[in-house]
């Protein structure tokens, strides 16, 4: 409350001084109205016009060239590659579109700068010109939707089947944890109100008294296999979360009292994505900010970094309270075989209460 008064009061004075500047300003007797600009000012106005034109251009360009890298890399999924496709395409519309606008409305703001004995001449209106800009911006964002919508379609269309592997994601503040369906391929029911069945060993709240649950397995690290449909099912304990995924391009909230899906197929295993140019650089890089850094962990008695590995990671992306940041689950994606061992390894639910 304070910041808050303070700030009114230093807006409040810098009124003040503004208004008593003017009043003093009035005062003066003046020999010529400097408030209107001559030749001079408005070539030299339209001269900046030019000058801030090649500076958002050139501001864009070295974006580009120097953070182009923290875009998002390569997608892991196989809508990803749809995903990626429509950003892109996007991306192409609105610079192309905005190098032309932008450069055009420079252009005439220098051109057609106010001279002494020039008069604009008036249109009432153009209906060429009209129609040119009405109907070229509705294709284009016709296309775009149309485009968009069929996307969105084909990834958010989730449809049970025999092979896919069924997942839910379970989230509370602040981990996740993952429950398998077993050899049945089917979940069994679940509730937070069994959460303290079996001395806590219920992990997610799985009922006891169906026996499709009995052979599901909890586990707190996201084993994928590649070339198969995962089926995520997403609940959540307390408040609302949200299950992001970046490398697969997948997001879905987890609603509290609902069960929400998405589906995606994992492309590239973990080792993949490791030994990518790319990646190799990433991880390259961010080591040598944690030498950097453990210079002065190291004088002050404590222990350097660990050396940075390259995980993929599911993320809440939901601001869901003070340990937020640390919400995450490591996720590898393997082969089928590797994937199918790492499960013969687990424990089923009917194994865990015994």
């Amino acid at each position: 409350m304070t910041i808050l008064l303070t700030l009114v009061v230093l807006v409040l004075v810098a009124i003040s001084i503004w208004q008593i500047t003017k009043i003093f300003e009035l005062s003066q007797a003046k020999k010529e109205n400097t408030q209107v600009a001559d030749d001079d000012d408005n070539r030299w106005n339209g001269q900046l016009m030019f000058a801030f034109l090649i500076f958002i251009y050139a501001i864009t360009l070295f974006s580009f060239w120097k953070w182009g890298d923290v875009l998002l890399p390569d997608a892991s999924s196989e809508h990803g590659i749809e995903y990626d496709n429509l950003m892109w395409i996007s991306f192409a519309i609105i610079f192309f579109t905005q190098t032309i606008t932008q450069a055009l409305l420079h252009y005439f703001a220098y051109k057609y700068r106010g001279e002494k004995g020039k008069k604009a001449l008036f249109y009432a209106d153009n209906n060429r010109l009209e129609a040119i800009w009405t109907i070229i911006p509705v294709i284009a964002l016709a296309g775009l939707i149309l485009y968009g919508l069929y996307t969105w379609t084909d990834i958010m269309t989730v449809e049970e089947n025999e092979d896919a592997l069924v997942v839910e994601l379970y989230a509370q503040q602040f981990n996740w944890k993952a429950r398998y369906a077993g050899e049945d391929g089917v979940l069994g029911d679940a509730n937070v109100r069994f959460l303290q069945d079996f001395d806590g060993k219920n992990l997610v709240g799985i009922d006891a008294t169906d026996p499709n649950g009995f052979d599901d397995l909890v586990v707190q690290e996201l084993h994928l296999p590649t070339g198969r449909e995962v089926i995520f099912k997403m609940r959540s304990q307390d408040v609302l979360h949200s299950a992001y995924m970046p490398h697969f391009r997948a997001q879905m909230n987890c609603v509290p009292g609902m069960i929400t899906e998405f589906a995606f197929v994992p492309t590239v295993t973990t080792e993949e994505i490791r030994q990518t140019e790319d990646m190799k650089a990433k991880v390259k890089k961010i080591n040598a900010i944690r030498r950097e850094n453990s210079k002065a962990l190291i004088a002050n008695g404590e222990e350097a970094l660990e050396p940075y590995v390259f995980d993929y990671l599911l993320l809440c992306n939901k601001i869901c309270g003070a340990s937020h940041y640390n919400m995450q689950m490591k996720i590898i994606v393997e082969t089928p075989e590797e994937f199918q061992k790492w499960m013969d390894d687990q424990q089923t639910f009917a194994e865990v209460i015994q």
